[in-house]
């Protein structure tokens, strides 16, 4: 079901909790949103459609994958840049990011994973997993 994007930064700001195998629909709901959006989003985060739990949705080329409880557990080459967010007001904010990282994250069925990612993707991983932390741009 495609959910409607919270722009409340009170809300926005509050740190998800752990999400559980009993979240799948809201990860369903998640994606969906995120394909009605794609012509101006590339990443989303479960409390942008209201439901504060550690779960992200992004695109890895051409395909929507979706994490839970992901956390960055190595980081490098840092860079400056600035981005924008379908839930926030205004233009692009200026950000710290990270040119690779490894991310360690659940799948629906709650089977550990570790991932590196670079570039692109990578900054798009980090955004989400801050929206999932309270931090905004």
């Amino acid at each position: 079901m495609i959910r409607e994007i919270i722009h409340d930064t009170i809300i926005l700001k509050i740190k998800s909790k752990d999400a559980t195998a009993d979240d799948v629909q809201t990860a369903k709901d998640l994606a969906e949103t995120l394909e009605h959006h794609r012509d101006g989003c590339v990443g989303m985060a479960a409390n942008m459609i209201g439901v504060p739990k550690r779960i992200i949705a992004f695109y890895d080329g051409k395909n929507i994958v979706t994490m839970f409880n992901p956390e960055i557990i190595a980081q490098n080459q840092p860079y400056d840049t600035e981005e924008g967010c379908l839930s926030l007001l205004g233009g692009p904010r200026p950000v710290k990011r990270f040119g690779s990282i490894k991310v360690r994250y659940q799948d629906k069925f709650m089977n550990l994973h570790e991932k590196r990612y670079s570039g692109f993707t990578a900054q798009i991983i980090q955004h989400e997993i801050d929206h999932c932390n309270g931090v905004l741009i």
